[in-house]
Parts: structure tokens; C-alpha cells; sequence
């Protein structure tokens, strides 16, 4: 499947899904290329409202590419149920097998969601703040498109741009046409730095960027290991016979009812994982400029209700 069909294939079917009433967008990859600031991607990253989890379900196991049906890839794949998207878990889907695959990653929450996702949406896809916030990874290939993103918020008038800049050159350029909001400078600190033309500000962005990296090293390794009982419950189950999507999907609900704790990264603690990125990114950085990260708790904030 080329780039534009498979652009073509998931807009298609998200009108589909919006179609039998579904609440979602597109974010991640293909959003960025929607958005001008990617040229191209392999995968599609799909927010779903988990009350429309079973309609996405049944969806799935109805789309074919090629005359291959869609499967859960692997034993990787948490299942598709409410109970683990609302601790940060995410599904995964594919069709057909290397080298041709298409592949779907499904989220109930927006990775490092401020607000809930459902409320920033523009069409089909997800808008520039979601996909910024959930492009915070600890990829050095993600950063530029964050930046990206917040240019052309704040060309849009978005004020919100101001979060996701992580350039000093860019900052610089959008002072000379835009104004930092003054509710923003408590949101984050270092475009106090920006506001003042402060040459610390190149070193303070460096810091604030490492912190997010370390944040997301900090939640990978925490699933990670909370995944290991799944997967090899997953493995015990498997006996190599094909087996439709409904089926799969009730495998791993019951892998998922003793092996798959539903909110790791809660039982670990938000405030503790927080705690534990900033020292490590403190043992990195000049120690003065810890003080020009951010609160970042909102965007963890769902794990904790």
C-alpha cells in the first residue's frame, strides 16, 4: 500500500466509524502528514472513545486490504477494552504479514493529554495541540514535527503554539508576530526566558526536552515490565491455528483478567515517576535550570482519576 492509499484507506474508514456514531480522530503520523509537517508514514494512530470500543471491534473484523483480514498483531497487544485504555494501554492491530503489513495502533487517552482529547478535534483528525502533546517521546526524530506543530498553531491563531515549541531560533522568529499569552508563562516557565530574548533560554529548552524524553522512558519501561505476564499467558494460548479477530479478542480478554494489570504506571505513581525524570534529568542538565521545567502533571492527570 502506497502513502497516499494508505492516507486514503484510514480517512475512509474513520468516516465510516463516524458514520455508526463513533467518537474518534487520527493522530500521530498520518496527522502530521495531513498537517504538512511530515512527508511520509508507515502506520496509522487511531483515538477512540472507549465507549465505541466494540464498534471499532466489529469494524476491524469486517475491513479487509488485499483479502487479509485484520488481527491483533502478535501476543504484544493488550485488548481493546475500556478497563486497560483507561490506565494508558494500547492496541494493537494489523493486516496481512512482513514485508506487506499495514499496521493500527488504537488509544482510548491521548499519550500526555492536558484535556481530553473528544474536545480538540478537527475533522478527522485529531488537531496540531493532541498530535504536539503526543509526539513528546523520547525519539529525537519526534521533536522537529512538536515544533512544527506549534508554528502552525500559532499561525492559526492558536495561542496554545507557545507549549510546543522546542527551537530558540523558532521561538525568536514567532515573537517578532506573535505575543506570549501571560497565562502561559506559569504553564511554562521557560518562555519567561523566551519573553526576555534570555540566552539561557537554548540550554533551558535542551533541558525541558530531555525531561519529556525521560518521562517516556520512565512509562515505556513501567508497561514493559507489566506486560511480561501477559505475553506469556498470551504465548500459552497459542496453538498456532488461525483464529478470527472475535477470537483473538476473547483470548486476550482472558490473558488480560490475571495477567494484565490494568493501571501500572498509577500503582508505580505519577508523582513518583515525575519525580524520578526530573532527577535524571537533573544529573544531566546545569542543576540551574531545573527550575524552568514544567508542571507537567496535567498531562498525566487521567491516569490518576
Amino acid at each position: 500500500m502506497t502513502d497516499h492509499e494508505l492516507h486514503v484507506f484510514f480517512e475512509d474508514f474513520v468516516r465510516t466509524l463516524h458514520s455508526r456514531g463513533v467518537v474518534c480522530a487520527i493522530t500521530s503520523g498520518l496527522a502530521c502528514v495531513h498537517y504538512g509537517v511530515a512527508e511520509t508514514t508507515k502506520d496509522c494512530d487511531l483515538l477512540c472513545h472507549p465507549g465505541s470500543f466494540d464498534t471499532l471491534l466489529n469494524l476491524l473484523g469486517e475491513t479487509s486490504i488485499s483479502g487479509q483480514l485484520c488481527h491483533y498483531r502478535g501476543h504484544i497487544s493488550p485488548p481493546l477494552d475500556a478497563r486497560w485504555h483507561r490506565g494508558g494501554w494500547t492496541s494493537h492491530f494489523q493486516w496481512g504479514s512482513m514485508p506487506e503489513v499495514t499496521t493500527l495502533d488504537v488509544f482510548g487517552h491521548a499519550l500526555r493529554e492536558s484535556s481530553p482529547w473528544q474536545d480538540d478535534v478537527a475533522g478527522l483528525y485529531a488537531s496540531e495541540n493532541v498530535v504536539a502533546e503526543m509526539k513528546r517521546t523520547d525519539r529525537d526524530k519526534d521533536w522537529p514535527f512538536i515544533t512544527s506543530l506549534g508554528v502552525a498553531l500559532l499561525q492559526a491563531r492558536d495561542p496554545r503554539g507557545w507549549l510546543h515549541l522546542f527551537d530558540a531560533d523558532s521561538m525568536s522568529e514567532m515573537l517578532e508576530a506573535y505575543v506570549i499569552p501571560e497565562e502561559l508563562l506559569a504553564v511554562r516557565p521557560a518562555l519567561r526566558l523566551a519573553a526576555r530574548r534570555d540566552p539561557a533560554l537554548h540550554h533551558a529548552l535542551l533541558a525541558e526536552r530531555h525531561f519529556w524524553k525521560e518521562l517516556d522512558r520512565l512509562r515505556i519501561s513501567i508497561c514493559r515490565a507489566a506486560l511480561r505476564p501477559f505475553v506469556l499467558a498470551m504465548g500459552r494460548t497459542d496453538s498456532g491455528k488461525p483464529a478470527s479477530l472475535p477470537e483473538q479478542h476473547a483470548a486476550r480478554l482472558a490473558c488480560a483478567e490475571t495477567s494484565l494489570e490494568k493501571n501500572p504506571i498509577g500503582r508505580y505513581g505519577v508523582e513518583r515517576m515525575i519525580e524520578d525524570a526530573r532527577k535524571s534529568t537533573a544529573a544531566f542538565i546545569n542543576p540551574e535550570l531545573i527550575r524552568w521545567l514544567p508542571d507537567v502533571r496535567p498531562h498525566f492527570s487521567y491516569l490518576t482519576s
